[in-house]
């Protein structure tokens, strides 16, 4: 489940549907992605093909990511 943001735009797209801080053009993929994640109980759970669902290391070990977009 998503706990907190560090991304505002990210979070007002989440809560209320704004585009206005993200790139409109990402808006269907991260709905789906937010949504999948918000009920993932674990990493595994959003490790889709394509999502490219990988560890962080250093200081966000601990962390996961996956991608929206090529960058």
């Amino acid at each position: 489940m998503i706990k907190s943001f560090q991304h505002k735009g990210l979070e007002k797209f989440f809560h209320e549907g704004s585009k206005a801080g993200i790139q409109p053009k990402h808006a269907e993929k991260l709905s789906i992605q937010l949504f999948a994640l918000n009920r993932a109980k674990s990493p595994g759970d959003v490790n889709v093909p394509g999502w490219n669902l990988h560890a962080m290391q250093g200081d966000f070990k601990g962390h996961w990511s996956i991608k929206v977009n090529g960058n």
